[in-house]
């Protein structure tokens, strides 16, 4: 059953520890060493170098399973990041060999089907190591050009979406094959049954460490990303308002008129009637204007008519 309490920052970061031990894994990738002594949660994370409301986030969320809908843009994401780059190391470099030294001393290496058991270990793994590899190659130097306020062309954060089913449904199959298939005396049933209980942790674990990533980290990426898009869009406009035609040429009356019936969504045909002119005389205008604003496109007609009040905003068609 979960833990019902919200931690917040005043808490005693002892008094956090005591109530959950299984956080003590997560102290180490959020990069909070021992020894804090009756320091509360904030002076802690002060002290080390970590974000006090996302490192709260996270661990209300593995705690309790609760995430506030609306606090995406308040993550820290270079936290978040180092929080699961030290999450893989931990599994890969740690987790990972541990469990399968023990699965070795613990299964008979004459047996024929123990050593399919490891080869089964082996190809969980395997798959487990590539899917982290591919964060590691991919996701997170993209997160970390977006730190660095750089958007990437054709790429958000989708493009990275999680596939974890495959990779749990193989340690599943894993477990069940020892329990219900494995001959062993006392003393290897012993050690088994404690490779089993690993196992069982790791997938808590990695269950845990997808949730993650999936409802706390991903959210934050594209709150980052929606932001720098529009921050984006606010540059092109501001840089549009405050630029002048490279020709130096002024627009006529009629070039105006011109723009104003574009972006109301009239047709060359029915700018040509409107105005009392012929298409021929429409087209001309049309490429006069691109040369002298260079601006070839009817949303930057569209913006340019806005900001220089040639149209009100309610009467263009969106």
């Amino acid at each position: 059953m979960k833990n019902q309490k919200m931690y917040e920052a005043d808490d005693k970061m002892i008094s956090l520890i005591a109530d959950n031990y299984s956080l003590l894994d997560s102290l180490g990738r959020f990069g909070i060493n021992l020894g804090f002594g009756d320091k509360t949660v904030s002076e802690v994370c002060k002290d080390q170098g970590v974000d006090t409301y996302t490192f709260l986030a996270i661990v209300n969320f593995s705690i309790n399973g609760y995430r506030n809908h609306d606090d995406s843009q308040r993550m820290s994401i270079p936290t978040l990041l180092h929080y699961l780059k030290a999450s893989h190391d931990y599994f890969l470099d740690f987790q990972l060999p541990t469990i399968r030294k023990e699965l070795l001393d613990a299964l008979d290496e004459k047996d024929n089907l123990a050593r399919l058991i490891t080869k089964l270990y082996d190809d969980y793994a395997r798959e487990i190591r590539g899917h982290m590899r591919y964060e590691e190659q991919h996701l997170f130097p993209y997160v970390e050009r977006l730190m660095n306020n750089e958007l990437q062309d054709g790429t958000d954060a989708e493009t990275f979406s999680k596939h974890h089913g495959q990779i749990t449904q193989r340690l599943r199959e894993l477990k069940q094959i020892i329990i219900k298939y494995l001959p062993s005396d006392a003393q290897r049933n012993n050690k088994l049954t404690s490779v089993l209980y690993d196992l069982y942790k790791n997938e808590e674990w990695l269950g845990a460490h997808a949730e993650v990533e999936d409802h706390i980290f991903m959210p934050a990426i594209r709150q980052k990303e929606q932001q720098l898009r529009q921050n984006d869009v606010s540059v092109k406009i501001s840089k549009m308002i405050n630029s002048k035609p490279d020709s130096g040429e002024a627009l006529s009356d009629r070039e105006r008129d011109v723009i104003i019936s574009l972006v109301q969504g009239m047709t060359n045909k029915e700018i040509a009637d409107h105005l009392f002119i012929s298409v021929n005389t429409v087209i001309t205008h049309r490429r006069n204007i691109a040369r002298k604003l260079q601006i070839h496109s009817p949303a930057g007609l569209t913006i340019y008519a806005i900001v220089n009040n040639l149209v009100d905003i309610s009467a263009v068609k969106l």
